[in-house]
């Protein structure tokens, strides 16, 4: 009998078309999930193949799934899935190769979005409204505060200081000699890089030091002209204090590629929020990347099969 896999949470109904899943069809039956699912749907399957962050594996949700034998997710880490469970109930978890330049893509597009008003003049446009109702924001000469200088972040200072600006940057554990070597200045502390930025980018990983980091103190600190784009991941910013921050107009505006709650709630209020540009996490969703996960994906499968597992991250 054939052993039965499940890939979720393909959203653009694109993951079939992108691998050659007919290298694993004499073993194993596919099919191919388009909206989020219950757990109790996928019950029957000793495979899964995970998107990213899209549906959280808790040990609770393992649980309610007894045949699962190979959980897949794409990139090699996934902060909710909960992997020692996973090894524990015998499930091995596999992960595939990412590529973090398109992060850093859409990263940009926020800032340049914000910073030209983009979509408020776009829509103007189309809609026979003003012509010319906004004064853009200069990225030359201003200063590009970045949260994080790890691959992503480096990427976004290596931009930065093309298009001529100041970069500067901070993290707990920030190394000042790949700083200096990139030519960024080290902040001193996030509070001054956050009261000396006129962009701020988010770029660090979610953890225990960095839940929160940006709440109400922290965004009443920047420029009233100023503008905050997140990337990342949603906890790290307090959406509740960054609402008020948009209504209340503390800072000129900001960019999000992430939300706590996927999909963002039809009344969630972040949608309506003034000088507010938001995406549906979209960082990673490239054809490159997206064809190495569902490549690597059906390798993992294959090498699961023969017994010698690849890319293990149990």
């Amino acid at each position: 009998m054939k052993l039965r896999c499940a890939v979720l949470d393909d959203y653009q109904g694109v993951a079939e078309g992108l691998a050659d899943w007919t290298r694993i069809a004499e073993r194993v039956e596919t099919r191919f999930l388009h909206d989020q699912q219950d757990p109790e749907a996928v019950r029957d399957c000793d495979i899964l193949v995970a998107m990213r962050e899209r549906t959280p594996f808790p040990a609770t949700t393992l649980a309610r799934l007894p045949r699962l034998r190979l959980l897949i997710t794409s990139g090699m880490r996934n902060a909710s899935i909960d992997v020692a469970a996973a090894t524990r109930q015998g499930v091995t978890v596999c992960g595939t190769a990412s590529n973090s330049e398109p992060p850093a893509e859409l990263a940009w597009a926020l800032i340049l979005g914000l910073a030209r008003q983009i979509v408020p003049e776009h829509n103007a446009l189309r809609t026979n409204g003003p012509w010319q109702q906004t004064l853009g924001t200069d990225l030359h000469g201003s200063r590009l505060g970045l949260l994080g200088l790890g691959k992503t972040g480096r990427q976004m200072a290596r931009i930065g200081l093309a298009f001529g600006m100041d970069v500067t940057a901070w993290s707990s554990n920030l190394d000042q000699a790949v700083a200096a070597g990139l030519g960024v200045k080290a902040a001193a502390s996030k509070e001054e890089l956050l009261e000396t930025s006129d962009f701020v980018s988010v770029h660090l990983v979610l953890g225990d030091r960095t839940r929160g980091l940006i709440g109400e103190p922290e965004l009443r600190r920047m420029r009233p002209t100023a503008y905050l784009v997140n990337t990342s991941r949603a906890a790290i910013v307090d959406q509740r204090a960054l609402l008020r921050a948009l209504r209340e107009g503390w800072i000129a505006g900001a960019g999000a590629d992430v939300f706590e709650t996927e999909p963002l709630p039809a009344d969630d209020p972040l949608r309506t929020a003034p000088n507010f540009l938001g995406l549906p996490h979209l960082g990673y969703v490239t054809r490159r990347n997206y064809e190495g996960y569902f490549r690597e994906a059906v390798e993992n499968i294959e090498a699961y099969l023969a017994g010698a597992p690849v890319r293990v991250l149990s």
